[in-house]
């Protein structure tokens, strides 16, 4: 099976072709975001309707990662991505 390698928070992530960012993120980290009060949040759905896995995917923000394929190269952004920047 062919694998893509993308960036999650600057960490290289090999995932199947076809694989959503969601299930590589999953892969490296258990936190997406965090809700107001700084609950750790991840994917629920896995559909696009809970919002609950929204990272940074190439410098855009509020992407549902369980509705976007893993591409080579890609640079992904989670709330773990956020706190190390800041």
């Amino acid at each position: 099976m062919s694998r893509v390698v993308l960036y999650i928070d600057d960490r290289a992530i090999a995932v199947p072709r076809g694989a959503t960012v969601a299930a590589a993120v999953a892969t490296a980290t258990s936190r997406f975001r965090l809700s107001n009060d700084g609950r750790p949040r991840a994917a629920v759905c896995g559909i696009g309707v809970c919002f609950e896995c929204r990272v940074r995917i190439d410098a855009v923000d509020q992407q549902r990662a369980c509705m976007v394929r893993a591409r080579d190269g890609m640079r992904v952004t989670t709330v773990a991505g956020f706190a190390a920047h800041d």
